[in-house]
């Protein structure tokens, strides 16, 4: 490598490795700021009692404080599923002063499974208008649907346990790109994934529901983010990863149907990678 070579790549790690620290910073003051306010949220009776009992293995908390989510942002999630999961929780805490997107299922689709789920987010959504009425629903879809929000409006894109869908559906590529046109200049990118041993190739199909770390962080960083922190907040060392059913032997799903049930409960969710990217 030449000189110049040398000092452009020191450049780009210190600018890296500053705004890591800055983004660190304003993160604790957000969790100082917003703790509290997040906690209550996430003890309220609005919530789905099945949702609650997997406060334990989502950390939802410690997450979302480690994004550095904050009340007056806008803040898109991508996919909330029919339980709403996030949703439960984001949108009750931006309503005030934020902006929460939902970006959803594709409401033409005639799949059974998005229209069963379509159908119970709809139903949610619609029991609680004190709390859901500010939501703006979006339409997700890649590769044909990604207007997920306006380009470049939005200061926080999440996604959790969702990049193997799109690895095994071919739009990785353009999920990511969505995300990276919807931020704003400087904006998060905040993802929790099922992850994958790194002693195995990753499979171009993702049939388990486990994607390498790597792999995450090379398709975010070719959509032109730039990774800015990780975390094992939502690790699970007793994963191992290796079950026929895939991720979805694991509790909640519990599908491996070979009479072990008890020890998936022992083994718990899965391991998984929260990692945090910037859009410079």
């Amino acid at each position: 490598m030449s000189i110049i070579g040398f000092k452009t790549t020191l450049h780009s790690a210190l600018v890296v490795s500053l705004f890591f620290i800055m983004f660190q910073s304003s993160a604790l003051q957000a969790h100082g700021d917003n703790k509290e306010l997040l906690n209550q949220i996430i003890n309220s009776d609005h919530r789905d009692p099945n949702n609650k009992a997997r406060d334990a293995a989502r950390h939802p908390l410690e997450t979302l404080m480690f994004f550095g989510v904050a009340p007056e942002m806008t803040v898109v999630e991508i996919s909330p599923g029919g339980s709403g999961w996030y949703m439960e929780l984001l949108a009750p805490y931006l309503r005030d002063h934020g902006k929460y997107y939902a970006a959803s299922y594709d409401q033409s689709s005639k799949s059974d499974y998005v229209v069963r789920n379509l159908a119970a987010f709809n139903k949610k959504v619609k029991a609680r208008p004190d709390i859901y009425d500010r939501i703006i629903v979006t339409e997700f879809s890649p590769p044909t649907k990604v207007a997920i929000a306006p380009a470049g409006s939005a200061d926080m894109v999440l996604t959790f346990r969702n990049v193997h869908n799109w690895v095994g559906g071919g739009s990785a590529d353009a999920a990511f790109t969505a995300f990276y046109s919807a931020l704003k200049p400087g904006g998060i990118l905040g993802v929790v994934e099922h992850r994958a041993s790194d002693e195995q190739p990753q499979d171009p199909k993702a049939q388990s529901g486990y994607v390498r770390e790597d792999y995450v962080i090379a398709l975010a960083e070719k959509a032109g983010f730039k990774l800015i922190g990780r975390s094992e907040i939502n690790a699970n060392p007793k994963d191992t990863k290796d079950y026929k059913k895939g991720v979805w032997s694991l509790p909640p799903s519990l599908r491996a149907g070979d009479g072990n049930e008890q020890k998936y409960r022992d083994i718990g969710e899965s391991d998984r990678m929260t990692l945090v990217f910037t859009k410079p």
